[in-house]
């Protein structure tokens, strides 16, 4: 038997459509149900590595974590990974597909549906029901000819929808109300209802919202949702939230942890396990701003694209911020694209980043990079250089070597040394992400930083969370009546 399907539509990005099906997930799952998420086509640089070693975005991630199986391939089978302002990564059922810029992508995506619903057919098959996620938003009537994220792909697979608006940004009613004028009738009469989320106050104070909301679109009205905030416990979609101020702890740590923000900075959720931490301070700091003299620690997080990312942060001054940072005898750990960044140079032969090139790294470890067209996707195993396990994943295109590589970051099962650190232990480079989700590692990190770990639990932390939301839409969502138009 097929399973049934509902659809997760927002007015716009970043609405709350991720967290919502991550709730909603959880909260089937929790009743006895196979649930399965899907996201036709994703737009992020936050990635997750599947059971099939390909990769998919980190929202799909954590919803299979919240359906509690492993992620696949086919949860997000078009995943768009930006290299610029304009062009991207075209990553198709988990492995490169092509690169393209925003124009020509509107002409591959022709191709891409058959992929799509491949994908969504094998989920249908496996579950007693699939919930789907769309992306940015329907209203967006200038990309619906060929569009495979939203309506395209409703229509296509026979999928109602319920359509998502954010109160908290304002302008909910006539977001939700334009959506219905502005889309096709074809398009509306598929829409199931609404949901009006991130509400603060009393909510008797909009019930008048509601019922207008309804009588103009002619939608059911499935619940207006209360703003959740321990949604800052859970890794954010994209980039949008870096930026996001919204219920972020105010820290009195003791160690301070600088992380400057370059542009298409990549799994970025790494830093998510460090700001559990009381014990830490950690600043993001974007171009314009200096790096704080006070930290014990500079991260360099994963990038897109590494040699952008490189001339971006030389634009920032933040190589001479390091520098000096390095003479306070701060520490320097560089992460993935970061860990290239910090060599000697970076190569690009083939013109992975856009043209061959060649650039002049921060020359701080003695190791050199070279990017190439293959790209290394796995979960790996093993323990650190101090004898601490650790888990996480490589998501990477290129090769690093150099004399660093004697003083491994880590020793992985199946591969062996894996990183490099310098001889005096004040700068370290890896490809593995993950890395501070592990308890003990994060807990031996904050010791040689001069701190001390709380004890958390981070990944039960992550389970508690989801348990909790999900508890949250049940309360403040008519679940059964959405349920009750799925098919």
């Amino acid at each position: 038997m097929t399973a049934r399907a509902l659809m997760f539509q927002g007015t716009g990005s970043d609405v709350g459509k991720s967290l919502i099906v991550a709730g909603l997930v959880r909260a089937l799952t929790l009743r006895g149900l196979k649930v399965l998420p899907f996201k036709p086509q994703n737009m992020s640089n936050n990635a997750a590595v599947t059971a099939e070693d390909g990769e998919i975005g980190r929202a799909q991630a954590l919803q299979a974590l919240a359906a509690r199986v492993a992620p696949s391939v086919h949860m997000n089978p078009v995943l768009l990974k930006p290299q610029s302002d304009v062009g991207a990564q075209v990553v198709v059922q988990g492995k490169v597909f092509a690169n393209a810029d925003a124009a020509r992508y509107q002409d591959i995506k022709r191709q891409l549906m058959p992929h799509v619903l491949d994908s969504f057919d094998r989920l249908r098959a496996e579950a007693d029901i699939v919930l789907v996620e769309g992306a940015g938003s329907p209203a967006e009537i200038n990309l619906r000819d060929g569009d495979i994220a939203n309506m395209g792909f409703a229509r296509a697979a026979d999928v109602p929808v319920v359509l998502i608006g954010d109160i908290d940004r304002g302008g909910v009613i006539a977001s939700l109300v334009g959506t219905r004028a502005v889309i096709d009738p074809d398009d509306a009469a598929i829409i199931a209802g609404f949901i009006v989320n991130r509400f603060r106050g009393d909510p008797a104070l909009f019930a008048d919202g509601m019922v207008e909301i309804a009588r103009r679109t002619g939608w059911a009205a499935f619940g207006l949702v209360p703003h959740f905030p321990d949604a800052r416990k859970l890794p954010a979609e994209d980039a949008l939230g870096l930026t996001r101020k919204d219920g972020a702890r105010v820290s009195g740590g003791r160690v301070r942890i600088a992380v400057p923000i370059l542009p298409h900075v990549s799994n970025f959720d790494d830093l998510d396990p460090l700001e559990a931490e009381p014990d830490v301070d950690l600043v993001r700091v974007w171009p314009g701003s200096a790096l704080p003299g006070d930290a014990a620690l500079v991260l360099l997080p994963g990038s897109k694209s590494t040699l952008s990312g490189l001339a971006a942060l030389r634009a920032a001054g933040f190589d001479i911020d390091i520098a000096a940072h390095l003479r306070r005898g701060g520490h320097v750990l560089g992460l993935c694209g970061g860990y290239q960044m910090l060599g000697r140079t970076i190569a690009d032969p083939d013109g992975i980043e856009g043209t061959t090139s060649m650039a002049e790294g921060l020359g701080l470890l003695d190791v050199t990079t070279v990017l190439s067209k293959e790209k290394t996707l796995r979960a790996v195993t093993g323990r650190s250089a101090d004898g601490i396990p650790l888990s996480g994943y490589e998501m990477h295109m290129g090769a690093t070597q150099g004399k660093d590589r004697a003083r491994p970051f880590a020793i992985l099962d199946d591969a062996g040394p894996e990183g490099a650190t310098t001889p005096g232990g004040k700068v370290t480079g890896t490809y593995l992400h993950g890395v501070f989700a592990n308890d003990a590692q994060r807990a031996a990190w904050l010791a040689r930083l001069g701190g001390q770990a709380a004890g958390l639990d981070y990944n039960r932390q992550i389970e508690e969370t989801l348990d909790a939301l999900a508890a949250h839409l049940e309360k403040h969502l008519a679940v059964d009546e959405m349920l009750s138009h799925a098919r």
